[in-house]
């Protein structure tokens, strides 16, 4: 008894794997860059629609494969326009995708994990705990959806591009979920896919410094670092992952990442938690973090932060924000502060959550230090 034929997901494969595989069917190679713009510049699901490829090779893919996507659960818009979608991900778990449009580009927050094992204190996505690595497909799907449905609705931010720009800061660490987020990445960088520029797709990682190098070598792209604190002590309690690769390494890796970077400089993601990294103290060693011996040019971005139940944590007042921010540009950084966009359907930073299974009991772990040690808010540590 034969089993099951296989079916292989277009989504999956880059064009270089497109390419692979479309040789295995005996067709050449200009086949699949034919196959590969269909997919993902034009958004087509259908291979009878596809009308430059031999009907033989269109038999063939019929048989052999198939475009896809995730079939969407909910669908918000926010009172400012940002889209968020709730894409069903299988097992019990979903995940979220963001859209948020801006006079000159529109920019899509993707991704990459069903959860989170970093366990960020101020991320609600962390609280929910982890599940599983996304395939490939799966990251690249939240875009092909985005940008098919965006279009068919007349949304252009550029040309005939709904999406100009990518942000793998959605749901996970993309960087512990290496192998998948590359060829993505090589997908929406590529001419006959998406033909973003390095500049405009940027990963955000917690600090993963192993895999930052990997990526500096492989697809160096726009990279965003979430900091958060400017000394080991604080980080540890807010970014558990500092405990593996601490400041000190951290700041090594920006430095060389930036070799080979598409800009000169690395963002710096910082959330503004009452009483626990906004004071003018914290400001000043910041200051002293980035701009010291070891420092790395950099942007720093400061992100309000968006309150939910379980993290025990309060929004910093936005005049102390503003003060934070004053004290950073006076020693001539380059400092914003973020402005809050879908807030009113859970789709601003550190709000998305989705729907996880939990493998890592993350809740428990997480009640077990609620409590932050006073010397760690006072900053009695060095870097």
């Amino acid at each position: 008894m034969s089993g099951a034929r296989h079916v292989t997901n277009l989504l999956d494969l880059d064009l270089e794997g497109m390419t692979a595989w479309c040789e295995s069917l005996g067709e050449k190679r200009f086949r699949a860059t034919q196959l590969f713009r269909w997919i993902h510049q034009r958004g087509c699901a259908d291979f009878s629609a596809m009308s430059d490829l031999a009907k033989p090779f269109r038999a063939k893919l019929a048989a052999t494969a198939e475009i896809r996507g995730l079939s969407v659960l909910t669908e918000q818009t926010s009172a400012d326009g940002t889209v968020k979608w709730l894409f069903d991900v299988g097992a019990g778990n979903a995940v979220e995708a963001v859209f948020i449009p801006e006079a000159d580009r529109g920019t899509l927050c993707v991704s990459s994990q069903a959860g989170c094992a970093v366990g960020c204190r101020f991320c609600s996505t962390g609280h929910q705990g982890f599940s599983r690595n996304l395939s490939t497909g799966e990251i690249l799907a939240q875009l092909w959806h985005a940008e098919r449905e965006l279009t068919a609705r007349g949304v252009r931010s550029s040309g005939d591009r709904a999406v100009t720009n990518v942000v793998m800061m959605g749901m996970g660490e993309p960087l512990q979920n290496y192998s998948a987020l590359v060829p993505a990445l090589r997908v929406m960088l590529d001419d006959h896919g998406y033909g973003l520029s390095r500049r405009r797709v940027t990963v955000s990682t917690s600090g993963v410094v192993p895999m930052m190098e990997r990526l500096q070598e492989d697809c160096p792209v726009a990279l965003a670092v979430s900091l958060h604190a400017p000394q080991d002590g604080l980080r540890d309690w807010l970014v558990p992952l500092n405990r593996k690769y601490p400041l000190q390494e951290l700041m090594a890796a920006c430095r060389a990442y930036l070799s080979r970077a598409p800009r000169d400089f690395i963002t710096f993601e910082y959330c503004m938690l009452d009483g626990v990294n906004d004071s003018l103290q914290h400001a000043q060693a910041l200051l002293d973090l980035v701009q010291g011996p070891h420092g790395v040019p950099c942007k720093i971005n400061l992100i309000p932060f968006n309150p939910f139940p379980a993290s025990g944590l309060k929004r910093s007042a936005p005049e102390q924000v503003q003060a934070f921010a004053r004290h950073l540009q006076g020693a001539g950084l380059v400092c914003t502060v973020r402005r809050t966009r879908g807030d009113d359907i859970d789709a601003a930073c550190g709000q998305l959550a989705g729907e996880v299974m939990d493998r890592t009991r993350a809740a428990e772990r997480m009640a077990h230090r609620f409590t932050i040690p006073i010397n760690v808010i006072q900053g009695d540590d060095d870097v």
